[in-house]
């Protein structure tokens, strides 16, 4: 599982400072023309605007590549496969396979914009805090019992975690492994331990919450207004997110 950690970022960071609603379309607009890129030329402008994207949220490359180290293990698949099944122009032979162009070329299109969208999902999201995007999001027209189901949810996914090092810890002292078919059994005891637990659990923190007034006040945080700068910034992300789009159907259409 992925978790983004919300790094404490300082005053003088631009998207930290940016409006979240005005953000959510900026970066996703730009997420989605990289997406769309076809041309393999297209490809430096799109990764000429990840960098400077990515340097704004003053994210560090350390922190980029322990995100990525996982995902990036789907493009095995396609990087082991295309360049030697796809295609008719050969670049080399190494013993029984055919290295061919045209597959090459097609894992290099995949693998840059998946670095480049990656690293514009992590600057969404791993400088603004779960509370504030999500209440965002409602102003934006997600329902009030999706977000507050969206914050109990990051707030226990990161109480089962606890809960099950704890169980770790404590299965380990007593010698079990979980390394053998033998172990199943014990450890499905563990995983049903761990759920009845969580479940007992959600319904104290429930009463606990309804004798404390939930659901008389909204735990959704209200949004800030949109400044100039703002609308400014999501005009700036905006007019090169378009202009990939245009530029990839113009020749693409061309041709």
């Amino acid at each position: 599982m992925i978790t983004f950690n919300y790094t404490v970022i300082a005053d003088s960071n631009l998207l930290l400072r940016w409006e979240i609603r005005h953000k959510i379309v900026g970066l996703l607009s730009l997420i989605f023309s990289i997406s769309f890129i076809r041309e393999l030329w297209l490809l430096p402008l799109a990764i000429l605007l990840t960098v400077v994207i990515y340097r704004l949220s003053q994210l560090s490359f350390a922190y980029y590549w322990s995100r990525i180290r996982l995902p990036g293990l789907f493009l095995l698949v396609p990087a082991l496969i295309m360049p030697f099944g796809y295609g008719s122009t050969v670049l080399a032979r190494v013993g029984p396979l055919t290295l061919k162009l045209e597959g090459s070329l097609i894992v290099l299109l995949i693998a840059i914009k998946f670095l480049c969208i990656f690293a514009l999902v992590l600057s969404l999201f791993a400088g603004t805090p779960l509370p504030k995007l999500v209440g965002a999001m409602h102003s934006m027209g997600l329902p009030s019992l999706l977000a507050e189901m969206l914050i109990f949810t990051n707030r226990f996914i990161g109480q089962l975690l606890t809960d099950l090092r704890q169980t770790q810890i404590a299965s380990g002292l007593r010698g079990f492994k979980g390394r053998s078919l033998k172990e199943l059994k014990p450890l499905a005891y563990i995983v049903g331990t761990l759920l009845v637990r969580s479940h007992n659990q959600s319904e104290r923190v429930f009463q606990a919450m309804t004798l404390r007034g939930y659901g008389e006040e909204s735990l959704i945080q209200r949004v800030d207004e949109a400044r100039t700068a703002d609308r400014l910034a999501l005009v700036a992300t905006l007019v090169p997110a378009a202009g990939l789009l245009f530029l990839q159907f113009y020749f693409s259409t061309a041709s």
